[in-house]
């Protein structure tokens, strides 16, 4: 009896869920294939995703100048399965400016490489102007198959800076292989200087709409009432260090020459500038129809425009790196304030002479730095390498290469700018293999300590090393970068540095500065004096076996709370006292009290071409109404 009532159940309950399936069915047969209203919508609306791109960060200057912004523009993006045979293809070609032999060329790809796809969009054409694409925007529902998304393109309100500044460019297969899924054909990607350092920072993110479409291509509204979508992000608006005016007065001064200049504020470490000559407008490379003919120019250019000679030329420092000489001999004792060497014209040894101009006698190391004595500083390198024996000279070298590390040189400063040199700085190793035994002498090498021979430096080594002479012994890493900008507060979100102390005691500064400042007041570098900037700098020769001299000169002023910190390096210029130093003095008076005071000592440098046409230069005093002196 039971097992029959369960039985009667079960069928009752069959027989309901049987009639609710029947009952659906019929509901879901009236909507799809009687009611014209749905089976129309299905189908003549197409699901769309498309790409919101983000806006990417701006750059600002220090004092909140604007020096990268976006240009709106649209890329039009086509499925190459969904374009209609029958469409007005001469109506498509007349709304964008373009010819049928570009039309075909633009579809045409190769679809055996899995680089495209017939069913997946790809980019039909690039920057299409907001004038043009208003026209055919409002044509594009004859054409199916064809989409556009608003883009943005860099472009440089000033003019200036283009090095570090950097650029961006469609990214390669290469970087979408590395990107996990992030980068897709036809993204722009930062390749160069600052757009590359921080592109993660700078980017966005992404951004999605789904969009339905009729068979025409009109929209049709969003999908799910928008349930899907997400808005794109914009990038980080970033606060450079650089002060733009004082970049824009630099490259003027260094326009026909070959060299760079590298300001730092030694407080912070901030690049107030970074300056490569020659150079070129960075709206040259932007995203634009000509920009294929322009790097190619670029490129061609003898002079190598692109190259940054501010972070990525490696140069002989000559006579500025008898400071640091000076310093790493007080440290070790071979040095005292008041040590004296003699200087009879030169350096003698055998057969061997390293020339000095006439001066006064090097009774003391400011004297000595006061005139460059080349005498002096060979002595005291001798001393210091051969301290502990002529025979051994190994240990205090590789003694000397840890201290100069120290200084930031032979390595990466580790900045944020792109494209940095370590420099070079030998090692006993290395010299061991040059002669190919391990008895070499200090005679061997002993143009290393008035800068020459195989060292190596970076501009901004030298801008660097400049601050470490203005903080007493200390530099914090050079850097581009304030902070980002907050969207809503406008406030500059700053960066954190460490500062790096180098091992020299503080005291041993001070006789070094006064012979920096005596430079300046009366030795080598007097067209770099102000009397009321109280500027001390070191002057260099940096020796050229194939032409001219190359001219050197780093700084720093004033003497006391120190504002600004440079280095200036004009290839093939002769003496430094007589194109770098006033070239840096124009540059600190120009950012201490925005304003020169010394008009004809300005037009004395800006109409000074060692470029084109390439004057001969002479190693004697080429104004003498300016009295340049001679190192």
């Amino acid at each position: 009896m039971s097992t029959s009532i369960a039985t009667t159940k079960f069928r009752i309950i069959d027989s309901i869920i049987i009639g609710i399936g029947f009952i659906m069915i019929l509901l879901l047969s009236k909507l799809q294939l009687f009611d014209p209203f749905y089976s129309a919508k299905a189908n003549t609306t197409t699901l769309n995703q498309n790409t919101i791109y983000p806006s990417r960060g701006l750059f600002y200057d220090r004092n909140g100048k604007l020096l990268v912004i976006n240009y709106p523009t649209y890329d039009i993006y086509t499925v190459f399965n969904n374009i209609s045979p029958q469409m007005d293809t001469a109506k498509f070609c007349r709304l964008l400016n373009i010819t049928l032999d570009k039309f075909l060329e633009n579809l045409k790809k190769d679809w055996t490489t899995g680089k495209f796809s017939k069913s997946i969009p790809f980019v039909f054409a690039k920057n299409v102007d907001a004038r043009t694409f208003l026209q055919f925007q409002e044509n594009m529902f004859q054409f199916p198959g064809f989409t556009a998304a608003l883009r943005s393109i860099r472009e440089y309100p000033i003019a200036s800076g283009a090095n570090f500044l950097g650029y961006t460019s469609e990214v390669t297969q290469r970087d979408i292989d590395q990107s996990d899924g992030e980068y897709k054909p036809g993204d722009y990607i930062g390749v160069a200087g600052v757009e590359k350092k921080y592109e993660e920072s700078i980017k966005g993110e992404k951004g999605v709409h789904f969009v339905l479409k009729d068979n025409l291509g009109r929209e049709v509204g969003p999908f799910e009432n928008g349930k899907l979508d997400k808005n794109a992000t914009a990038g980080a608006d970033l606060a450079l260090s650089i002060d733009i005016d004082l970049q824009k007065y630099g490259e003027k001064l260094l326009e026909h020459k070959v060299g760079s200049i590298v300001a730092i504020e030694p407080s912070t470490g901030e690049i107030l500038c970074l300056v490569t000559s020659p150079t070129f407008d960075p709206n040259l490379l932007s995203i634009n129809p000509d920009r294929g003919h322009a790097f190619a120019d670029l490129l061609r250019d003898s002079l190598k425009p692109l190259f940054d000679r501010s972070s990525a030329a490696k140069y002989p420092p000559g006579s500025i790196f008898k400071p640091v000489m000076a310093l790493i001999a007080l440290q070790e004792g071979i040095l005292t304030e008041n040590t004296a060497h003699a200087c009879h014209g030169g350096y003698f040894y055998k057969s061997v002479k390293v020339g000095c101009h006439i001066h006064p006698a090097p009774y003391n190391v400011p004297t000595a730095l006061q005139h460059s004595c080349n005498a002096y500083f060979i002595e005291t390198f001798r001393d210091f390498i051969d301290k502990d024996g002529f025979n051994k000279p190994g240990g205090r070298m590789d003694l000397l290469v840890r201290y100069l590390q120290a200084f930031g040189l032979g390595k990466p400063l580790y900045s944020d700018v792109s494209g940095e040199s370590p420099g070079f700085i030998p090692t006993s190793d290395f010299f061991t293999r040059r002669y190919k035994t391990d008895q070499w002498r200090s005679t061997y090498i002993m143009s290393l300590g008035i800068g020459q021979g195989e060292f190596q430096l970076t501009t901004l080594q030298m801008a660097n090393l400049a601050c470490i002479m203005a903080n007493r012994g200390s530099y914090i890493t050079p850097h581009l970068l304030r902070g980002t900008i907050d969207n809503s507060s406008k406030e500059i979100l700053p960066q954190s540095y460490e500062r790096i102390k180098v091992p020299v005691d503080q005291k041993y500064f001070n006789p070094v500065i006064e012979g920096m400042e005596l430079a300046v007041k009366s030795g080598t570098a007097t067209l770099a004096y102000n009397d009321k900037l109280s500027i001390c700098g070191k002057t260099g020769t940096s020796e050229n076996p194939h032409g001219e001299d190359h001219s050197v000169f780093f700084a720093f002023a004033p003497k006391y709370n120190p504002k600004i910190a440079i280095a200036v390096y004009v290839e093939n210029a002769g003496w430094g006292g007589a194109v770098a130093a006033p070239i840096a003095s124009l540059m600190i008076e120009k950012y201490v009290t925005d304003s020169i005071a010394r008009p004809s000592l300005e037009k004395y440098i800006i109409e000074k071409n060692l470029v084109n046409p390439r004057p001969k230069i002479s190693k004697q005093p080429i104004d003498t109404s300016l009295q340049i002196p001679l190192e």
